[in-house]
């Protein structure tokens, strides 16, 4: 049985959505950060890509990196069928947003003076084709990500982590080399669907959301939930203890309350503030 909700009846319906009270003793409505709104365009444009440029950095400060793979992209807000992303060889860790690299939907650099990644190309493109909602995706060898790709099998419902993506992630067991080609990334997209995540069987991991904050914080979560079932599904090997699968009505209230694009964008933020303290806002030029 699903449990209920716990929080008073009357509650702002933001607070209640983000888990959290929202008043002081005294009464006092506090504000829950949220999405923010803008006067222009230009100006959504700016905070996307330097929450693009944040999120190479904390990715690289998690050893997401690996020589040229890994690639996130964000949809830009002004021409839509075009999308920034991180260029070829340089290291997340020193990507600021002057570095970001704008390409059309045939591929087309158009801000720019650096190369992108093929398959970059290859998969962001098609999946921003597919999914108008999707306005960022994530990509990367990270390495609880490729190991647990290698069974080609869906995660199962054991953390309360996990249920961020019950029924929301998907695999893709097509593996044919790198993805160079657009017919690839047309698969990959189908396969997502309309869910958040899809593990690459024997490749990695790729997230999408909608907004870049929210993809990165899926990626991040994904690769630690594979982390997690590596480490059950060895211990219950060696040990010979069962797993305890989380049933479908506790894991959908679950997903319902902390794997909805509102969470993902909001769990990132203390990553953003963490990258934005160290570098000093360095990534921001």
């Amino acid at each position: 049985m699903a449990p209920a909700a716990t929080l008073v009846a009357d509650e702002a319906a933001g607070s209640a959505n983000s888990l959290s009270f929202g008043r002081t003793k005294d009464g006092k409505k506090l504000k829950i950060r949220s999405y923010p709104k803008f006067e222009s365009l230009e100006e959504e444009r700016l905070y996307r890509k330097q929450h693009l440029a944040a999120a190479f950095r904390v990715f690289a400060e998690r050893g997401f990196d690996e020589g040229v793979a890994g690639h996130i992209s964000v949809r830009d807000p002004i021409l839509t069928d075009h999308f920034w992303l991180n260029p070829l060889s340089q290291h997340f860790s020193q990507i600021c947003v002057s570095d970001l690299i704008l390409v059309n939907e045939d591929g087309d650099v158009v801000v720019g003076d650096e190369p992108i990644n093929a398959a970059a190309f290859a998969i962001h493109s098609e999946i921003h084709k597919a999914r108008p909602d999707v306005h960022a995706a994530c990509h990367a060898h990270s390495v609880y990500g490729k190991a647990y790709s290698a069974f080609g099998r869906p995660l199962d419902m054991i953390t309360q982590d996990a249920l961020r993506f019950y029924n929301s992630h998907f695999v893709y067991d097509n593996f044919g080399g790198i993805a160079l080609d657009r017919e690839e990334g047309i698969r990959i997209a189908k396969c997502l669907g309309n869910g958040k995540a899809a593990i690459l069987q024997n490749h990695g991991l790729l997230t999408v959301g909608k907004s870049v904050d929210e993809a990165a914080f899926w990626f991040m979560s994904l690769d630690k939930t594979c982390q997690a079932q590596l480490l059950v599904d060895a211990a219950s090997a060696g040990s010979g203890h069962k797993k305890i699968i989380i049933g479908d009505e506790e894991a959908q209230f679950t997903h319902d309350q902390i794997g909805t694009p509102e969470k993902g964008w909001l769990a990132f933020q203390g990553y953003y503030d963490e990258i934005l303290a160290k570098t000093r806002g360095s990534f921001l030029k």
